[in-house]
């Protein structure tokens, strides 16, 4: 029977338990409907279990006026978050306390005169709440866009939190071609390095990784492309259910990892699941 390896660290970070254990306790409380504006996190298994307690996910404050809104882990636009204050009995901050370190990065950096580079994902939601903080800024996702930028006296870069060091260590090459001055605040989440760093000691020993998390989020697909990286049969799955007999066959070592918005639960099925295959 192979062997079954959860790697050190992996599955649901603290802001995730954070944000989990303030939604369960508004609902708990009964006290009116609550809602979270957008997905609270980017776990579509786990968003449709707070729907069938009655948590729905709102799109505007508006279709929350009158009742207890949660902002979601990846953080909302300062204006946002101000027409919830006014329309809604009650607004809970549910924003990962990292992602606010990052506002926090990028108002400093904007204040002191710096172009304000954000290393991330286009349209990440973590991304666009954190663009209002610094006026002007810009959007890096590759070394290649970034050597396209105008020469700048100073630029000021803060990076997503889910991103790989890599990916910042290349952009910040480049930009170091276009100005005079680099200042960099690395705001990459610790939980995501210590995911990331064990997800590649995992995959450089397991013959097949499963990795567990929402396709749509950044920090799971990450930990799949450095799985992939190291062991070609990674496959991405949500659940325990997509898992496939035949991916672990002649398999020694099975490894599995999980994305910071994956409770432990989850990777319990998974490890269960694939326990139930190969037995």
């Amino acid at each position: 029977m192979p062997e079954v390896r959860i790697a050190r660290e992996a599955g649901a970070c603290y802001g995730v338990e954070r944000a989990l254990q303030m939604v369960e306790s508004a609902a708990d409380e009964k006290s009116g409907a609550v809602h979270t504006l957008g997905p609270l996190i980017h776990n579509p298994r786990v968003v449709a279990e707070l729907a069938e307690k009655g948590v729905d996910a709102v799109d505007a404050p508006e279709q929350a006026a009158g009742d207890t809104l949660l902002l979601r882990t990846h953080g909302t636009a300062p204006a946002e978050e101000a027409r919830a204050r006014e329309l809604c009995a009650r607004v809970l901050d549910a924003t990962c306390p990292f992602v606010k370190k990052v506002h926090l990065a990028a108002e400093r950096l904007s204040g002191e005169g710096y172009q304000v580079v954000v290393v991330g994902e286009a349209g990440h939601p973590e991304v666009e709440a954190t663009l209002p903080h610094a006026p002007g800024a810009v959007v890096v996702g590759s070394a290649e866009e970034a050597a396209t930028l105008p020469r700048t006296r100073k630029v000021g870069v803060v990076v997503q939190t889910t991103a790989r060091r890599a990916l910042l260590a290349d952009v910040v090459e480049a930009l170091l071609g276009s100005a005079e001055e680099v200042r960099v605040i690395n705001t990459i989440c610790e939980a995501t390095a210590g995911h990331q760093a064990a997800a590649e000691e995992l995959a450089r020993e397991a013959d097949v990784m499963i990795v567990i998390g929402g396709r749509i989020s950044a920090n799971t697909t990450r930990l799949a492309e450095i799985s992939a990286a190291h062991c070609p049969l990674t496959h991405h799955v949500e659940g325990a259910d997509e898992l496939c007999r035949e991916w672990f066959e002649g398999a020694g070592v099975i490894g599995i990892t999980a994305g910071a918005s994956t409770p432990a639960s989850q990777i319990e099925a998974v490890r269960a699941e694939i326990e139930r295959l190969v037995g």
